[in-house]
């Protein structure tokens, strides 16, 4: 068995276990499993590479009225950070369900037979679940989520700055796609009571 990792001094949720490795959900059957722990793929071939022991990054509570998220946590450069760099793996349990209920699932990978896995840092998960989107905040996200398989051969997706480098103190923002926004929309309309 694994040792616990240590969780960062910063991790706000008790309620949020820490990890810093992928957890594998009994939905991710054995090819698919395989295929992404480490198998072969022509698809995403950038490899990560990583950053001292040391995290270049630190979650903080966010305190500044105009932002959309006070009162809640963000992502933030703890060092500058160059320019089209790996930051950090989005970590958390990787599954082949259906979670739409959950704002920290991502999708890792969609296969042509039609199964689709996930990334759902809901109930575990490492720093980059604090990740905040660039609306509201910037006029453009400075990072960007990526597939790309470790040196191991384990396919993650990871958050890499973009065109241009990060600045100490800076706020990790990425973009969350429209199609999350439509569909957090949608719930919020289908939750408004009739009038009528």
């Amino acid at each position: 068995m694994s040792p616990i990792p240590r969780q960062p001094p910063s991790w706000p949720n008790s309620h949020v276990q820490y990890i810093n490795t992928p957890r594998y959900h009994p939905s991710v059957l054995g090819p698919m499993r395989i295929f992404l722990i480490g198998g072969t793929n022509s698809a995403p071939q950038k490899t990560s590479t990583s950053f001292p022991s040391t995290s270049p990054v630190r979650i903080r509570r966010i305190s500044e009225p105009s932002h959309p998220a006070r009162g809640q946590n963000g992502l933030f450069a703890f060092r500058k950070i160059p320019s089209r760099s790996h930051i950090i793996d989005y970590i958390g349990e990787v599954h082949c369900q259906n979670r739409a209920d959950s704002d920290y699932d991502l999708s890792l990978f969609r296969s042509q037979d039609g199964d689709n896995v996930g990334v759902d840092a809901s109930a575990m998960g490492n720093e980059a679940r604090f990740v905040n989107d660039y609306r509201g905040i910037r006029g453009k996200p400075n990072a960007v989520f990526v597939e790309n398989r470790t040196p191991q051969g384990e396919l993650r997706i990871s958050i890499w700055s973009s065109t241009d480098p990060i600045k100490k103190g800076d706020e990790i923002l990425v973009s969350y796609g429209k199609s999350w926004w439509r569909s957090r929309t949608a719930q919020f309309t289908d939750t408004i009571p009739d009038s009528t």
